[in-house]
């Protein structure tokens, strides 16, 4: 059975691009740092995160998630 979250996912991911961004920006917004220490580096990542999402609603697709994870997964390999 999927959970409430997959549930969720499946159906934000239906969403238009610009609605997505959207979703995104808003739920990074509601959390808060887990080490102290990042809380000053908060204010950069909302820079970021509005710079991505208006991106994002221009039309701008970005690299596919293929091509994301693929990065990722080179970049721990290489850790």
């Amino acid at each position: 059975m999927a959970s409430a979250a997959d549930r969720l996912l499946g159906e934000a991911l239906k969403l238009a691009p610009d609605e997505r961004a959207r979703l995104v920006a808003e739920l990074l917004a509601t959390l808060e740092p887990d080490v102290p220490t990042q809380r000053h580096d908060e204010a950069k990542w909302l820079r970021e995160i509005e710079r991505r999402a208006r991106v994002a609603m221009a039309g701008d697709p970005g690299m596919s998630w293929t091509e994301a994870r693929s990065q990722i997964e080179n970049r721990l390999s290489s850790q």
